[in-house]
């Protein structure tokens, strides 16, 4: 072979790496989860605590964004590019860091993905984006929740069910803790795309937030951009003037030089766990 075709092989293989499963402890998978408020179906991919098999324990629950891309290298977007969720969970249970929970990753919309969650329609280019955000909120807690609150032990108090994603999937939690505050007790919501529609969350977070005992959850990496960092930190300021106090119920999390992807997000989930689960 030529070493103008061993090269161009060893780059086709960097750009396109051989997937390798990586699921750690129980994940229980549905398939084609059917939504009428939605009129789609997908994935629901399920962890369960070590020990959920023997024990009648109920688990504190947490929804996770963009599911393909929470618990396997076989189906994230990026090959391998995974948040390692069962990873992080199953080590920090064992280890007795937090409170044995289950996680629920939910796959997102495919190209309907920025239509289901952005919560306002606006222009991404030459195309119009957003507005079933609402659609999406009533597809978790109309129809999700209760599948899996009926299907497993769950605790389904808000104190006990929590909510996370990143980028657009962090405008979705967001939206959710405004929309359903008496649902969901705990938003994390990572590197979020704050800029959306002229930062519309803002004004949301203004008019809609009420300081009720929610903990909150906000993180940027400082390699984002420095606007994207201004952003979240405006964001993380609207929760203050509203209530929450940093530290205690608010958490703002800047990942110095961290980027935009599951690699950085995986490396800050076990803080975020810790917040919303950790043992005390």
């Amino acid at each position: 072979m030529s070493v103008a075709c061993t090269c161009a092989l060893l780059t086709l293989t960097q750009q396109n790496p051989a997937r390798t499963p990586s699921i750690t402890g129980t994940v229980k998978v549905h398939e084609a989860f059917v939504s009428s408020a939605l009129s789609n179906s997908r994935t629901i991919s399920v962890y369960l605590p070590p020990g959920y098999a023997t024990s009648k324990q109920r688990y504190s629950v947490l929804y996770m964004a963009d599911g393909q891309n929470v618990f396997d290298g076989m189906r994230s977007y990026i090959p391998n590019m995974e948040w390692k969720a069962d990873e992080a969970a199953e080590s920090m249970i064992n280890a007795k860091l937090i409170e044995p929970i289950i996680i629920v990753a939910i796959d997102n919309g495919g190209m309907k993905r920025g239509d289901e969650y952005l919560p306002t329609k606006a222009n991404l280019g030459k195309q119009a984006v957003g507005g079933d955000a609402d659609k999406y909120g009533k597809m978790l807690v109309s129809e999700l929740k209760p599948f899996i609150d009926k299907t497993y032990r769950t605790r389904t108090d808000r104190d006990h069910t929590a909510v996370c994603g990143s980028s657009f999937g962090g405008i979705i939690t967001l939206h959710l803790g405004l929309t359903y505050p008496n649902v969901f007790g705990k938003l994390g919501i990572l590197s979020p795309s704050v800029w959306w529609d002229d930062r519309v969350v803002l004004k949301h977070v203004r008019e809609k937030a009420k300081h009720d005992g929610q903990r909150v959850w906000i993180d940027i990496g400082t390699a984002e951009g420095g606007q994207a960092v201004a952003d979240a930190s405006a964001l993380a300021s609207e929760y203050e003037k509203k209530g929450w106090t940093s530290g205690r119920d608010l958490i703002f999390y800047k990942d110095g030089y961290a980027v935009h992807n599951e690699g950085a997000w995986a490396r800050r989930l076990p803080s975020m766990l810790q917040f919303f689960f950790g043992r005390r």
